[in-house]
């Protein structure tokens, strides 16, 4: 049969009640407490470290986000650690914990097409996250501001704005997994347990893994200095894959304006790639223009794969 009306009614009465569902969780109270309070600690010692440049670095608050203090790491650190534990915890148990409280039929016999109701439950997520992440940058500034004294540029106000962005699609790329995981198993447990090991691998384990992978795709000649560059592209390749990879590329360059290059850099080129002028905005806009690419077609891809599953499931009364 056909379907008769627009298949996104309702979508925004889902993705407004999920949002608010997840504002007023204990659960999300407890993620963000933990956020703030490891966000605060790491831009304390951070501003403690940079007081001393004031007047002499023409990016200091973007120095406030990269710079650690030891024992703690910065803020950026921080928040890749984090942002993928937040989506996880907003979507593990979205379309398996309708299920066990037996109330996806009853909410599917109102008008309301399964596309709005999987697509609103990801959408009132990113919603939250959003809400998180513009809270949590509009206080780092203000602690900068009232600390250090100055006010940031128009320069390091656009890069924070797409440090935002680039953070909202690194958090949706682990909701959309999470909720892949809730729509395949019906235990929110085994779901949550699922998308915590992927999660681990990518951000704990790839790096020592694409190496191993690119060594055996591509032997390196210890005579061959060309043999060991395609290893190293290989390898570089291979932990491309990792959404965390592509994060802390997207992080470098947006919030260390030096950085003109994200592949191999060579010894003749050291000094030119690292440690030349600071490129303008649009110049690195283009330059992690790739990786923020990458990121959104993996989010894509994973919320597609979760909605042609979710499409062929049985739903009964």
């Amino acid at each position: 049969m056909r379907r008769e009306g627009s298949p996104f009614t309702g979508l925004s009465t889902v993705a407004l009640k999920e949002a608010a569902d997840h504002m007023a969780s204990s659960r999300m109270h407890l993620v963000m407490l933990l956020v703030l309070l490891t966000a605060i600690g790491s831009i304390y010692g951070a501003i403690g470290q940079i007081k001393d440049s004031v007047g002499q670095d023409p990016f200091l608050f973007l120095r406030i986000f990269t710079t650690a203090k030891q024992p703690l790491p910065s803020f950026v650190a921080f928040l890749g650690f984090l942002l993928p534990l937040i989506g996880i915890a907003l979507g593990f148990d979205a379309v398996n914990g309708e299920y066990n409280r037996r109330t996806m039929s009853r909410i599917l016999s109102q008008p309301i097409f399964r596309d709005a109701l999987l697509a609103g439950k990801f959408l009132g997520g990113l919603i939250v996250i959003g809400i998180c992440l513009l809270t949590l940058w509009l206080l780092v500034t203000g602690m900068g501001i009232l600390m250090v004294g100055l006010p940031p540029s128009g320069e390091e106000v656009l890069r924070g704005v797409a440090f935002l962005i680039a953070s909202l699609v690194y958090a949706g790329v682990w909701l959309a997994v999470s909720m892949l995981f809730s729509t395949l198993f019906r235990a929110p447990a085994t779901s949550a347990l699922a998308a915590l090991t992927l999660w681990l691998v990518f951000t704990l384990f790839w790096g020592m893994l694409a190496p191993l992978v690119a060594s055996g795709i591509s032997p390196a000649d210890p005579y061959d200095p060309m043999t060991i560059v395609h290893q190293a592209e290989w390898a570089q390749a291979i932990g491309r894959i990792s959404p965390a990879m592509l994060y802390q590329d997207i992080i470098q360059a947006l919030l260390s304006p030096e950085t003109r290059t994200l592949g191999l850099v060579f010894m003749n080129q050291l000094q030119g790639a690292l440690m030349g002028a600071p490129l303008p905005f649009g110049q690195s806009a283009l330059l992690i223009w790739p990786e923020l690419s990458g990121l959104i077609a993996a989010m894509i891809v994973v919320y597609t794969i979760s909605y042609v599953a979710f499409q062929r499931q049985e739903i009964r009364a």
